[in-house]
């Protein structure tokens, strides 16, 4: 499944983010993945979320981020949720419809029963249409 926070650049998506994945960490019934651009939130996040730094690896176009991704799954088997900061950025999508890539992320998650939870920087608007059910927040 993929949820998507998403909201111009400054609204508050990545506060939103952090309060849903301490949240999570309650309830967890598995490990949990935080990554972002660059480990600035490391002291927010509770110390049983896993941080990745995507800025630390040479990913170039989003099939090499899906292939990072990939390699976290293969990597957990206990994987139950993905939040992804500044998605447009790691996933290198900026400017560029998003559509493939979630979609892929949407498979991955029913295949392996993981929840990815997205922070994208677009209005709700500004989303194909396609991607309007996955919203759970607006900024």
């Amino acid at each position: 499944m993929v949820q998507l926070i998403v909201g111009k650049k400054g609204k508050g998506k990545t506060k939103q983010l952090l309060d849903k994945v301490n949240a999570e960490v309650k309830t967890a019934n598995g490990n949990i993945v935080y990554i972002d651009k660059s480990t600035k939130h490391m002291f927010e996040l509770n110390n049983k979320v896993r941080l990745i730094s995507a800025t630390d690896y040479p990913l170039k176009n989003s099939d090499e981020f899906i292939g990072f991704i990939c390699g976290i799954v293969s990597q957990d088997h206990d994987l139950a949720s993905v939040y992804l900061d500044s998605f447009l950025k790691v996933a290198k999508l900026e400017g560029e419809d998003i559509t493939d890539c979630v979609e892929q992320l949407e498979g991955i998650g029913k295949q392996y029963n993981i929840t990815f939870v997205l922070s994208v920087s677009m209005d709700k608007e500004e989303l194909p249409e396609g991607m309007q059910d996955k919203i759970i927040v607006a900024l």
